[in-house]
């Protein structure tokens, strides 16, 4: 195994910019280990203080200020999704190892800027992906070599939310286009079936609100892989929604794979076999350890920057599409 040049044995100081739930629960798993030192926060002036009192930081209004500290090691970017890419480059700039909620960018080409940044620097850049960590994805793994090969997928979620929250999430500047936003239904996929080919792509928002803010949206995507398989993935959420669904179904020469939600078969002539799966959990402090497991001890990371960057280059022609109505080479 060959270490990273940044192995470390000293304690690793953090600074967290946000402050939401994700932020919160970072700095909660964080300081279980007596390996890390909570330095500061950076977010919401109310809520950043009551952060950085309960668990000992400092607080900042702007990440600006904390990200030029000399005396942190390591940025958690836990923010609105429009200023991930910013914030991960000022960090790098100044040194810092850094852990970035998904999506890394709003654009490929920034994207790939970082990565190559985070290499020169010879710093650590991880880019959360908890999809890859979860009971389905584990499940959909053992049983894949059983239904032969897979030609077609699926992967829709639906999330009926009656009134739409007033929150950053339904803002598409700050929230991104859909599909990059919620790379993880296009990463689940690419880390399962490879190289995407093409995709096609269609988007619509509904809102009194618009073009500032959507109580509603819908974005579907059609992705042909080079393998020839052919997948559908649904993003849909807000107040005219009806259904709540999140499911997975994998069609294979020998068989299928289907889920709904945690509820897993398997398919074959055999008859069907119930796949073992549970309700995500603990999956932030899975991704986290993994994170200090990485720089203290040499631990290779569950995901790496080349598949994410394909997901994110996928997402990314995704909207291309959706703008032009065209397929899109990836």
């Amino acid at each position: 195994m060959n270490l990273p040049t940044y192995l470390r044995s000293d304690p690793l100081r953090i600074g967290i910019v946000g402050t939401g739930f994700v932020a919160k629960l970072r700095a909660e798993i964080l300081q279980q280990d007596p390996r890390v030192q909570l330095i500061s926060i950076a977010g919401n002036a109310e809520k950043g203080q009551s952060i950085a009192q309960e668990f000992g930081m400092t607080h900042y209004d702007y990440w600006s200020e904390l990200v030029m500290r000399p005396d942190i090691d390591l940025v958690v970017v836990a923010t609105v999704n429009r200023d991930h890419a910013t914030v991960v480059a000022k960090a790098l700039r100044a040194g810092k190892h850094v852990i970035v909620e998904y999506p890394l960018a709003f654009s490929i080409d920034e994207a790939q800027d970082l990565v190559e940044l985070a290499a020169q620097k010879q710093l650590l850049l991880h880019v959360e992906h908890l999809e890859l960590l979860g009971s389905v994805h584990q499940s959909v793994l053992k049983a894949l070599p059983k239904i032969g090969a897979p030609f077609y997928a699926r992967y829709v979620t639906q999330s009926p939310q009656r009134p739409a929250p007033d929150k950053w999430t339904y803002m598409p500047e700050l929230f991104g286009f859909p599909m990059i936003a919620a790379i993880s239904r296009i990463h689940r996929l690419t880390a399962v079936f490879g190289k995407v080919r093409s995709i096609s792509c269609q988007l619509r928002y509904d809102g009194k609100a618009l073009p500032r803010q959507f109580s509603s949206c819908v974005c579907n995507a059609q992705l042909q892989f080079a393998s020839g398989l052919i997948a559908d993935v649904g993003y849909s959420k807000g107040e005219k929604i009806w259904k709540s669904e999140r499911s997975l179904e994998i069609q294979g020469q020998d068989g299928a794979i289907l889920f709904e939600k945690e509820v897993g078969k398997l398919i074959t002539v055999d008859g069907e076999t119930p796949l073992p799966a549970e309700a995500p959990k603990g999956l932030f402090k899975l991704d986290t350890e993994g994170v200090l497991s990485h720089l203290f001890n040499g631990t290779p990371l569950y995901t790496n920057s080349t598949n994410a960057l394909h997901a994110l280059a996928v997402a990314c022609a995704a909207e291309k599409a959706a703008l032009t109505g065209q397929v899109v080479e990836v």
